[in-house]
Protein backbone atom coordinates (compact mmCIF):
# COMPACT_ATOMS: atom_id res chain seq x y z
CA UNK A 1 0.00 0.00 0.00
CA UNK A 2 3.02 2.56 0.89
CA UNK A 3 4.26 2.29 -2.99
CA UNK A 4 0.61 3.10 -4.45
CA UNK A 5 0.47 6.40 -2.02
CA UNK A 6 4.23 6.93 -3.00
CA UNK A 7 3.40 6.56 -6.78
CA UNK A 8 0.31 8.70 -6.66
CA UNK A 9 2.51 11.49 -4.38
CA UNK A 10 5.54 10.92 -7.32
CA UNK A 11 2.05 11.38 -9.88
CA UNK A 12 0.89 14.74 -8.45
CA UNK A 13 4.35 16.15 -7.72
CA UNK A 14 4.97 15.63 -11.50
CA UNK A 15 2.00 16.86 -12.87
CA UNK A 16 2.84 20.22 -11.08
CA UNK A 17 6.28 20.31 -12.11
CA UNK A 18 4.89 19.96 -15.47
CA UNK A 19 2.63 22.75 -14.96
CA UNK A 20 5.69 25.18 -13.02
CA UNK A 21 7.80 25.00 -15.90
CA UNK A 22 4.94 25.00 -19.02
CA UNK A 23 6.63 21.48 -20.41
CA UNK A 24 4.73 17.89 -20.85
CA UNK A 25 4.39 15.47 -18.48
CA UNK A 26 6.66 12.89 -20.04
CA UNK A 27 9.44 15.87 -20.26
CA UNK A 28 8.43 16.52 -16.45
CA UNK A 29 8.89 13.00 -15.70
CA UNK A 30 12.65 12.95 -17.24
CA UNK A 31 13.55 15.86 -15.29
CA UNK A 32 11.91 14.54 -11.67
CA UNK A 33 14.00 11.36 -12.09
CA UNK A 34 16.79 13.00 -12.70
CA UNK A 35 16.78 14.84 -9.67
CA UNK A 36 18.26 14.18 -6.15
CA UNK A 37 14.95 15.13 -4.74
CA UNK A 38 13.37 11.92 -6.28
CA UNK A 39 16.74 9.94 -5.01
CA UNK A 40 15.29 11.25 -1.64
CA UNK A 41 11.89 10.61 -2.03
CA UNK A 42 12.58 7.28 -2.49
CA UNK A 43 14.46 6.92 0.48
CA UNK A 44 12.13 6.89 3.77
CA UNK A 45 15.08 7.81 5.95
CA UNK A 46 14.94 11.77 4.66
CA UNK A 47 10.96 11.90 5.67
CA UNK A 48 10.38 13.43 2.09
CA UNK A 49 7.52 11.63 1.78
CA UNK A 50 5.51 13.23 4.83
CA UNK A 51 5.96 16.59 2.96
CA UNK A 52 3.37 18.51 1.03
CA UNK A 53 3.43 18.35 -2.69
CA UNK A 54 4.26 21.75 -2.58
CA UNK A 55 7.56 22.21 -0.90
CA UNK A 56 8.92 18.72 -3.11
CA UNK A 57 8.12 20.94 -6.31
CA UNK A 58 9.63 23.77 -4.83
CA UNK A 59 12.48 21.84 -3.96
CA UNK A 60 12.61 20.23 -7.45
CA UNK A 61 12.83 23.75 -9.20
CA UNK A 62 15.05 25.28 -7.28
CA UNK A 63 17.49 21.77 -7.87
CA UNK A 64 16.81 22.37 -11.22
CA UNK A 65 17.93 25.85 -10.98
CA UNK A 66 21.23 25.37 -9.50
CA UNK A 67 21.76 22.92 -11.74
Amino acid sequence: MRDRVLWRKQARIILALAAALAIDEERALDLFYSTETYRQLSDPKYGLQLMSDGYIVENVLSELRHK
